[in-house]
Parts: C-alpha cells; structure tokens; sequence
C-alpha cells in the first residue's frame, strides 16, 4: 500500500469530513451494503455528539450504504435499571429505523435479577447481541458472575460483545475515570465454551495482541489507530474474525468508512469485513 494515499486523502477532504460528507465507496467494493457492529443511539453522557438523535445517526448511516446496524445505549453505561433502557433502546430501533437498527441489550451480572433480563431481552425484544460494559459496570472478567453470564448467552445462542472501552483516557470526565478492560482472563473462560461467540469492541491492537491472540473471538476495527490498520491486523488476526465496527457517533461515522477505503484488499477479504462476517453470526440464531 502506498502511505501517501491516506495524507493525500486527508487533505482533499478535510473540510467535508470536517462536515461529515460520506466518502465515496472504493471504488469495486462488493455489493451488499454494510453491517456496522458497533453503533450506540442515545446520549453520550458527557458531551452532546454530532448525529446523536437516532433520526440524524440513521440517516447518515444510509447514505454510507449501512443496511444493519447494531445498536446499544449509551443509557446503559451509567443507569441501573437496564430492563427499562432495553425496552427504551428496542422502542427506539422500531421507531426511528426498524429495517435498519438491530437492538443490542446490556446487562450487568453484577446486580441480583441479571437473569430475568436476560430472558426480557430474548422474549420481549427478540435480542440475539448483548452488549457488556464490565469497567463502567464494575466487574471484571475474573468474576464468577460474568463466568456464568458467559456460559448462559452461548447456551441460549447469542452474540456476546464486551467493550474494551469508550475513550480515551485523556479525555474522560474527571469523576469518571474508566480504565481498559482486562481480557487475560477471558481465553481461559472461552476454552469451555468453544459454541461461544464473543465480539470485542474498540478494542486496539495492542489489546487483541497481548491478551487474546490464539483465541476464538471476533474484533471490530473502530479503534485501530494508522495508516495500513486493518492490513497490519490481518497479518496477526484471521480475516474471518474482524468485523466493520464504527463506534458512531462518538466516532465519526466516515473515520471507519475510511479504514476500509484506504486498505489494500482484495474483494473477498473487504466482503467478509463488510458484512459477511457479521452476518455470519447472526444468520446461525
């Protein structure tokens, strides 16, 4: 890949990116749209985000060619009552987008009724992705509770996707500093379970690497930071296991857009990153 084409790039875009314009698609990208696996509606607690009225997030998703979009709440990061964000989050999905946005639940196994969550989750709202947030939730991947949430999502077939993180440390709120999750005792757990089918999401390189190389799980590309980042995965990570991921809108939408548009792929590798991947797993429910 030539370095130059990102910096090229860059500088003819910088003002519509600036005004979140879509990029243009690459140019033989395959058919079939995208699958964006990392998407929150709602409010971010902190800030008021560009697109984050779930009829603006929608729109811009449609004009990137996004055709499903797996949506949590950034309601569930910091309130207790989850079952009431899940029903909020799956009314939210039907009303503003329902051929579109795919409702992710969250849960937190570190309150007493988990359980009936759960299975809220599954015969109110029909979820088939759950969303965990163990930092903010205070639980680590050590704890019994998580173990045995683990074990009752991949008995009951769902995705599981843990959040490595939401920002960066340097700019969270002074009262509210949230470190990365700890994954070493993850490939332990998975060893038992070899039917799951747990997604990491944001999480970067040197995570997936340190903690979680040789094991079974799915990783999203929102926060892979330079040139060539989804290239420099593949040589460590197999192509059947990273999914498109934009964390929007924290994220701008066209950040992630543009990691598919500046990698050297070839239209296999960018159809299983697009979308077949994603679709995958959720086709086996």
């Amino acid at each position: 890949m030539n370095p130059i084409r990102r910096r090229t790039f860059l500088q003819a875009t910088l003002g519509t990116a600036i005004a979140a314009q879509a990029a243009p698609p690459k140019a033989g990208a395959p058919a079939g749209g995208l699958t964006d696996v990392n998407i929150h509606l709602g409010q971010w607690p902190f800030r008021r985000l560009p697109d984050d009225a779930p009829a603006k997030l929608a729109a811009r998703l449609r004009k990137g060619g996004v055709q499903q979009a797996w949506a949590g709440s950034f309601e569930a990061i910091l309130h207790r009552d989850l079952a009431a964000v899940n029903d909020r989050l799956a009314r939210a999905c039907q009303q503003h987008g329902p051929d579109l946005f795919l409702p992710v639940g969250t849960l937190n196994p570190a309150q007493p009724g988990w359980q009936d969550d759960l299975q809220r989750c599954i015969d109110h709202h029909g979820m088939k992705i759950l969303r965990l947030y163990p930092n903010y939730h205070s639980y680590t991947l050590a704890d019994p509770a998580f173990a045995k949430l683990l074990e009752t999502a991949t008995a009951k077939n769902l995705v599981i996707q843990i959040v490595a993180q939401l920002e960066d440390a340097r700019t969270q709120h002074p009262q509210v500093q949230v470190g990365p999750v700890d994954f070493k005792p993850l490939p332990a757990l998975l060893q038992s379970l070899p039917q799951h089918r747990v997604m990491i999401l944001n999480a970067n390189r040197s995570m997936t690497l340190t903690a979680l190389a040789g094991t079974k799980v799915w990783v999203d590309i929102a926060m892979l930071e330079g040139v060539a980042g989804i290239e420099n995965l593949l040589t460590d990570w197999p192509a059947d296991r990273i999914v498109f991921g934009s964390h929007a809108p924290f994220f701008y939408w066209e950040s992630a857009q543009l990691k598919l548009q500046e990698s050297d792929l070839d239209e296999a590798k960018l159809r299983v990153l697009r979308f077949g991947n994603a679709q995958a797993l959720t086709s086996q429910m």
